[in-house]
Order: structure tokens, then C-alpha cells, then sequence
């Protein structure tokens, strides 16, 4: 009863190891999966690394640039602020001109003919009517010119603005979409990498658990193997102290067997010689039982079966 109580102990750690082996294949399956998985995230994060770097260069250029229409954008506007003063002296210029010739009306050629006492004066008076006229048809060019250059400006001014946002927001944009790509793929790296290590430890619980299983299932074996001996050792007239099948073959397990050529004697067939040097008396074949067991242990602790020819 007690051999086949061992061998189904040793059954069912195999089973056991079976399981576990089937187990541990498929753990380790899923951690190279999980490691190409984890493979593939550090790649994409390396490259989305890369495309930040990339994206962070052209967000400072941008940068740089804006600031550069940021510059053009306040110079434009000095010179508005300075081209509108211009327009408001020439328009203030202007108004007090037309009400002077209002109040005064303007100078007609006749008037200065008769208002001449002669030829000189009329003269001096003729140029002096043609330089007035003239300053007036200039200053009305001139605030026409300001009031177009005002307009050109304040044109400019906005599409410096509008362009300068306009690229900033598009930066910005880019830089936000990368960033949350980033963040994904080190996100899914750390997921995949916690995931390969939870499955690494499982492997090596497993293996551990078959490494110990296989152990208990040698030393039930070895204990199988050794309660056998001993079953059929004292079926055979033992137990002996070298293997039943060595004393079988040696001397069929008769204590009181003697070769005559050798003069080897007993169950185990110790050479005179041999069973002086262990310490005993007399002849092998007469010793009892317990001795001839004794001598036989402690040449099998010494040289193993090498002391046997049957052991070969």
C-alpha cells in the first residue's frame, strides 16, 4: 500500500509539473508579445520624442519670428501714431486756410490789377497770388497723400498682426498635438513595461514551482525505489545492505555461500582478504548476518558497487 500511495504522490506532482510547464509556455508567450508590444511603444515614443525636438526647433524659430513681426508691428504702429499728427496739422492747416478765404475771400486778379499804384507792385502782388494758390493746391495734395498713407499702414498694421497670430497658433497647435503623443506613447512604454515585468515574475514563480515539484518528485522516487528494495529485499531473505539485485546475482541471498576457487563467502561474497581489512573474524560464509551486513555497508560506503562484479 505504501508503494502505490508514493506512486500516485509522484502522479500527481507530475501532473503538476505538466500543468505548470503548460502555464509557463503560455506566460512566456504572452511576455514576447508583451515585450514586442513594449518594443514597438518605446519606438513610437522614441520617434514622437524625435518629431517634439523637431516641432520644439520650429516653435523657437517661430517664436523668433513672431517676435521679429512683433517689432514691425509696434514700428508700423510709431509711424501711424507719427503719420496721423502729420494728417491732423495738415487737416488743422488746411481748415484754417479755407476759413481765412472765408472771412477774407480769396484775391481775384482784377483786385490786384486796381489795387496796383504800378507796375512793380502789380508784379510783386501777382506772384505773391500765385504762390497762395499754390501753397493751397499743395497742402490739399498733401493731406490727400497723408490720409493714403494712413490707410496703406493701418492695412499693413493688420495683416502683420493677423499673420504673426496666425503662426503662433499654429504652432501652438502642433506643439499641443505632439505633446499628447508623447505622453501616449511613454504612457502605453510604461503600461507594456509593467505588464512584461508582472509577467516575468509569474515565469520565474513557475519555474520555481517546477524546479521544487521535480525535486519531490526525485526524492519520492528515490523513496519508491528505495521502500522497493526493501520490499523485495526481505522477500529474498533481506534486507541487505547493497542492492537486492547485486546479493541475487553474487549469491542468491545466501548468507552461507562460499565460492571455492575465490574463497569469497557469504551473502555478499566478501573475499577473505577484504573482510580481514573491515575487521572481521573467521571465514565470510560463518559470520552472521548482522556482521556480513555490516562489512558490506561499509565497503559499499567506500568504493560503490566497484567492489562487486555484478554491480557492472
Amino acid at each position: 500500500m505504501v508503494g502505490f500511495a508514493e506512486a500516485a504522490n509522484v502522479d500527481e506532482l507530475q501532473a503538476r509539473i505538466d500543468r505548470a510547464e503548460s502555464q509557463a509556455g503560455s506566460v512566456a508567450a504572452d511576455l514576447r508579445a508583451t515585450q514586442d508590444r513594449l518594443a514597438a511603444a518605446e519606438q513610437q515614443s522614441a520617434a514622437a520624442s524625435a518629431r517634439e525636438q523637431e516641432l520644439s526647433g520650429l516653435l523657437a524659430t517661430g517664436q523668433a519670428r513672431a517676435a521679429r513681426l512683433a517689432g514691425r508691428v509696434e514700428e508700423s504702429e510709431r509711424r501711424l501714431t507719427k503719420e496721423r499728427r502729420r494728417l491732423r496739422r495738415a487737416r488743422r492747416l488746411l481748415a484754417g486756410r479755407l476759413v481765412a478765404i472765408y472771412k477774407t475771400g480769396a484775391p481775384s486778379a482784377a483786385s490786384v490789377i486796381l489795387g496796383s499804384s504800378d507796375f512793380d507792385e502789380l508784379t510783386t502782388r501777382t506772384e505773391y497770388l500765385e504762390r497762395i494758390e499754390e501753397s493751397d493746391a499743395q497742402l490739399a495734395v498733401r493731406v490727400a497723400q497723408v490720409r493714403n498713407s494712413v490707410r496703406g499702414r493701418l492695412k499693413q498694421v493688420a495683416g502683420l498682426k493677423e499673420q504673426a497670430d496666425a503662426y503662433n497658433e499654429r504652432l501652438a497647435v502642433a506643439h499641443s498635438q505632439i505633446a499628447a503623443v508623447r505622453s501616449s506613447a511613454d504612457a502605453a512604454a510604461a503600461q507594456f513595461q509593467s505588464a512584461a515585468a508582472s509577467r516575468e515574475a509569474s515565469l520565474a514563480t513557475l519555474k520555481s514551482q517546477i524546479d521544487g515539484w521535480m525535486t519531490e518528485v526525485e526524492e519520492a522516487e528515490a523513496a519508491s525505489r528505495a521502500a522497493a528494495e526493501e520490499t523485495v529485499g526481505r522477500w529474498l531473505g533481506g534486507p541487505y545492505s547493497i542492492p537486492t539485485y547485486i546479493v541475487m546475482c553474487e549469491s542468491g541471498g545466501n548468507y552461507g555461500a562460499l565460492n571455492p576457487s575465490s574463497g569469497a563467502g557469504g551473502a555478499y561474497q566478501i573475499l577473505p582478504s577484504t573482510w580481514s581489512l573491515y575487521g572481521g573474524r573467521g571465514a565470510p560464509h560463518e559470520a552472521p548476518k548482522a556482521e556480513q551486513d555490516r562489512i558490506a555497508a561499509e565497503i559499499w560506503a567506500d568504493s560503490g558497487g566497484g567492489a562487486w562484479v555484478c554491480a557492472g
